[in-house]
This record gives structure tokens, C-alpha cells and sequence, in this order.
């Protein structure tokens, strides 16, 4: 018998595979990286005040490869018919190109346009083999009709995957700003997409989404306040177009396009996010690559929120707009799980408050 029966085994055993790899690669990365001294110093725009590795992509990447590979050679992919094989390699593909994208940044340095200009060269390859929003779904079931999918022209086809593409990958780099908060949310956001793609009966996508939420938590053992390795552009430029690419991944009977309502919802707070600072830095008429400190986790930081509840905080709002999505999906015991999730928010959000309140009675005494 082959994980092809079992799908639900075979997500489980990929997200721990690479949880478990990347939990043992990312100490050893971390070692040679000290060794050959490639370490990202501090400046005033960020938080740590060591020098600190900026090679943990390399591990994230290794260990999702490693576990894809094996779920593969077991028969977790085997119902994917061989003709749309290649939709699953591009995926992989153009990942490992953009990760290369950001290594290039994390060791030389590379200007902001000649990084864009890579990511948008790559992103039109993935499109051009597959890889596209090539249909926009009105979801009018909701109001008792028939969902309606209208096909999009091959031109705006291409501009709406390359936006999205881009996008995210860019959004979650540009969240990676705090310790443990790129992995965090880029983790939590393939438990959604995981969770999403088998209610939807995407068993392909659902593994790519398994084997990323396993790279991310075991990367967050090391980059979790206080981290001792940073994941860098690589990671985080790999982690942005995997999720892009696996959430218009569609169904492995037909791999065609889905809803990008699901994954726009799951992903919506680090999109907002590059979209505020983005219209900021274009309102003071600065370029959008502008470097400041206008970001969320940055604006959390200035109330007096310590970093470990910054990231904390996200993350309960990350997990809340998940479980949104599983009730929009019809998914199993939905709204257990999205009372569970409006509790953790709740439990969270007042924790915050309290803990903001506190220094200020001690000040009164």
C-alpha cells in the first residue's frame, strides 16, 4: 500500500519529515555560515545587536525537498496524472529560483531592481508552463446559485500571476523583520492552505502546503526570540512564492485554477501590510524599496509591546484568518476551529492589553 490511499497519512508524514530535517540541517548551516563569516551585522533598522547567520533558507529549502522526495518515492503523489506532473515540478522550480534570487542578495548584496526584475523573468516561465491564475471563481453558491468561473485573457492572466507571484513572495520578505515572524506566519499560512487544499480535494497542493508548514516549525526551534539564525532573503523569498504558487495550484484531477479569495483571506495581513507601507513611502515620495521602519511588527514595537508579544500577536490574527477560510470552505468542524482560533485572539489581545497597562500603574505607584 502506498501513501496514495492515505492522504491524510501522507500529509502528516510529510510535515514531519520536514519539520524533523529542517530542525537538524538549520544548526549545521548555522556552523558553516559562522565558520565563513557570513553573518548580517546590526544596523540601526534592526533588532538584533549581534552578527547573526542569514543562511537559514538553506536548511528550510533542504528539508522540504527532502520530504517532498520522500512522499514522492512512497506514492503520495501517485494520483496525479503523469501529463500534470510537470505543474508540481514547476512549483518546485521556480522556488529554488527565487531562493537562489535572495541567497544572491543575502551573500553580494544585489540592488532592489535587479532582484524584481529576476523575480518577474521567473514568475513569467512558471506562468508560461502551467502555473497561472487563469480563471477568477464568483462563489454564488453562497447566495443558492451555481459558481461561475470566467476564464481570464491570456494577457491578464499573466499580469494577475505575476502580481500575485511577486506579491507575496515580497510580503513575507517584508515581514521578516522580526524573530520568529516570517516562519511563523508563513507556517501558519500553510496549515491554512494545507487544510483548505483537502477540503477542496487538492491532495497535491495540500502536500506541497504539508512540507512547507513542517520546514517552518522546525526552522522556528532556531529562529524563535531570541533566534540564533536568520533565514534571509533566501528563505524568505522561497517561503513567499511557495505559498503564491501552491495556493493557484488547483485540484490534482485537473490542476486548474481556483478561488484566490481563500488564500487572499489567509494572507491578507502581511499583503496589507506591504500595501500600507507601500502607499506610505509613495505618499512622502520616496521609492517603494525605501528602507524605514513604517511596518506593522515595527508600529507594534513603538507602543511598548515587547518583541516576543509583537510576534505573538500577529501570529493570533495570522491563525484567526485562517480558520475564516475553513468555514468559507465547508471544512470539518469549521466552526469548532474557528471558535478555538477567536479565543486564542481574544486570550491574546487582552494579555497585550494588560501587559501595556502595566508599566503605566507601575509609574502611578
Amino acid at each position: 500500500m502506498t501513501l496514495a490511499y492515505s492522504p491524510n497519512a501522507a500529509a502528516l508524514l510529510t510535515f514531519a519529515v520536514a519539520a524533523l530535517c529542517t530542525a537538524l540541517v538549520v544548526p549545521l548551516v548555522r556552523r558553516l555560515g559562522l565558520r565563513w563569516g557570513l553573518v548580517d551585522a546590526p544596523d540601526p533598522r534592526k533588532q538584533h545587536t549581534t552578527p547573526m547567520v542569514r543562511l537559514g533558507g538553506v536548511g528550510i529549502v533542504v528539508a522540504f525537498s527532502l520530504a517532498l522526495g520522500l512522499t514522492w518515492v512512497l506514492g503520495g503523489f501517485a494520483d496525479l496524472a503523469p501529463d500534470k506532473d510537470q505543474l508540481i515540478w514547476t512549483t518546485l522550480a521556480g522556488a529554488l529560483c527565487f531562493f537562489l534570487i535572495g541567497l544572491a542578495d543575502d551573500l553580494f548584496a544585489l540592488p532592489p531592481l535587479p532582484r524584481l526584475g529576476g523575480q518577474l523573468a521567473i514568475s513569467m516561465v512558471v506562468w508560461n508552463e502551467g502555473v497561472r491564475i487563469g480563471s477568477i471563481e464568483l462563489p454564488m453558491g453562497w447566495f443558492g446559485g451555481a459558481d461561475l468561473q470566467l476564464p481570464l485573457p491570456d494577457w491578464l492572466s499573466l499580469l494577475a500571476t505575476l502580481i500575485w507571484l511577486v506579491g507575496i513572495t515580497n510580503a513575507i520578505n517584508w515581514l521578516d523583520g522580526l524573530d520568529g515572524l516570517a516562519a511563523g506566519v508563513s507556517g501558519i499560512a500553510a496549515i491554512g492552505l494545507l487544510s483548505v487544499s483537502f477540503s477542496l480535494h487538492q491532495p497535491a497542493a495540500g502536500l506541497l502546503a504539508a512540507a512547507l508548514a513542517g520546514s517552518c516549525l522546525g526552522f522556528l526551534r532556531h529562529n524563535f526570540n531570541p533566534a540564533r539564525i536568520f533565514m534571509g532573503d533566501g528563505g524568505s523569498y522561497f517561503l513567499g512564492f511557495a505559498l503564491a504558487a501552491i495556493s493557484i495550484v488547483g485540484p490534482a484531477k485537473g490542476l486548474t485554477s481556483v478561488s484566490l479569495l481563500l488564500p487572499l483571506l489567509i494572507l491578507s495581513l502581511p499583503l496589507a501590510d506591504m500595501s500600507a507601507v507601500i502607499m506610505g513611502r509613495l505618499s512622502e515620495g520616496h521609492s517603494p524599496f525605501y528602507p524605514d521602519r513604517r511596518h506593522l511588527h515595527h508600529r507594534l514595537l513603538r507602543t511598548g509591546l515587547s518583541h516576543r508579544r509583537t510576534v505573538l500577536l500577529i501570529y493570533a490574527f495570522t491563525q484567526w484568518l485562517g480558520s475564516l477560510a475553513l468555514v468559507l470552505v465547508n471544512a470539518e468542524m469549521r466552526f469548532l476551529w474557528l471558535a478555538l482560533a477567536t479565543a486564542v485572539l481574544i486570550w491574546v489581545l487582552v494579555s497585550t492589553r494588560q501587559a501595556l497597562q502595566r508599566p503605566a500603574s507601575s509609574s502611578e505607584r
